[in-house]
């Protein structure tokens, strides 16, 4: 009996027990290691990188494993491009934003002020030309991209006291992920300010640092900014959504078999899919929550909307006549969301608005 008709009428529980195992058993062990931007503690963005490797060791049989190190452990938290590009580590989880340093490009991998949602960045990268833009980008630092899931429309931050105005931006002391953003509230004043979330806490306390932006209700609220900066606000117009990544060293994706590529692609997928499932699931406890515990919940004026969009534009109109590979991506994604509104007015933003209004 040849292979194929064992297979045929065994299945594969048959096959395994005849030992003739699928060809990704046949395969040669594989290690690698995956370095993190995030701590333990916030399991929605570091869980996903703990679910990527759960689930590569599953499809493989235990024959690919990949360790999980979280910010610090293995390497400094804004250390895994480097270490990507070297080639120390195979695999890194983080956000693209943080490495604007290197080149502003890096910020449409993750999030730019008033940019896409979450099930926009999803598509553009998936389907229209975002992920083949940034992995051409990317190449020069040796790095393929994977989405790691994402946070969806992220919160305006915690502030020490109350901001009315756009003139009460001006000297605040600003901790912020990284990325244009920072561009965009330094034209409104603002003293930013780009430190690993651990350490913010105490800064805050201190009086080092006057506000703070981070994520959402359930990552803000472990890592506790609301005991010493008691104001929230929302919407986070720089990050209507923030797309985390699995950035790959090229080499050594290229290195494996088709089997294993598949199962990374397979992975990342799985894990991506998980972590935006989770802030979609445990925001809004942790936002009722913190709202009993005498958060102060506000919004921002349409004048600070306005002004951080203008000023937005304006950092947008600079990096676009320096860089004529930004302006591309950057002329790509807004094309894109152009279309994206349209639907939404007809679709999403009708029923939202409409089922916001009634009593379930």
């Amino acid at each position: 009996m040849d292979r194929r008709s064992l297979i045929k009428q065994a299945g594969i529980a048959g096959v395994l027990a005849a030992g003739v195992a699928p060809a990704v058993h046949a395969q040669t062990a594989v290690r690698w290691r995956l370095a993190s931007s995030f701590p333990k503690s916030l399991d929605t963005i570091f869980g996903s990188a703990e679910m990527f490797s759960k689930t590569v060791k599953a499809l493989s049989g235990g024959k690919f494993e990949v360790s999980v190190h979280a910010g610090g452990e293995l390497l400094p938290p804004f250390g895994v491009v480097d270490a990507i590009q070297n080639g120390t580590i195979e695999m890194a989880q983080t956000a693209p934003y943080y490495f604007t340093g290197k080149d502003s490009i890096f910020a449409f991998g993750c999030a730019v002020p008033f940019g896409l949602t979450a099930r926009q960045m999803d598509a553009w990268m998936e389907h229209g030309n975002g992920r083949k833009l940034m992995d051409a980008f990317y190449a020069n630092y040796n790095i393929k991209s994977r989405s790691a899931g994402n946070t969806g429309t992220q919160m305006g931050g915690w502030y020490r006291k109350e901001i009315k105005t756009a003139a009460d931006l001006k000297g605040l002391k600003m901790r912020m992920g990284g990325g244009l953003f920072g561009e965009a509230m330094q034209k409104l004043g603002v003293v930013a300010q780009n430190m690993p979330a651990g350490d913010v806490y105490q800064a805050l306390e201190k009086g080092t640092l006057d506000a703070t932006e981070f994520v959402g209700p359930y990552d803000d609220e472990k890592l506790g900014f609301n005991k010493v900066a008691p104001y929230y606000y929302y919407p986070g117009w720089w990050e209507g959504s923030a797309e985390l990544e699995f950035f790959i060293n090229a080499k050594a994706y290229a290195a494996l078999s088709p089997e294993f590529q598949a199962i990374v692609d397979a992975a990342t997928a799985v894990a991506a899919r998980d972590m935006t499932a989770k802030y979609d699931t445990f925001n809004p406890i942790a936002l009722k929550r913190l709202v009993a515990a005498k958060t102060q919940l506000k919004a921002f004026s349409k004048e600070i909307m306005d002004a951080g969009y203008q000023a937005s534009m304006e950092v947008f109109a600079e990096h676009e006549a320096k860089s004529p590979e930004f302006k591309k991506i950057h002329q790509d994604m807004r094309s894109f969301q152009r279309d994206q509104l349209l639907w939404a007015r007809y679709s999403e933003l009708r029923f939202d608005t409409y089922m916001a209004g009634v009593k379930l």
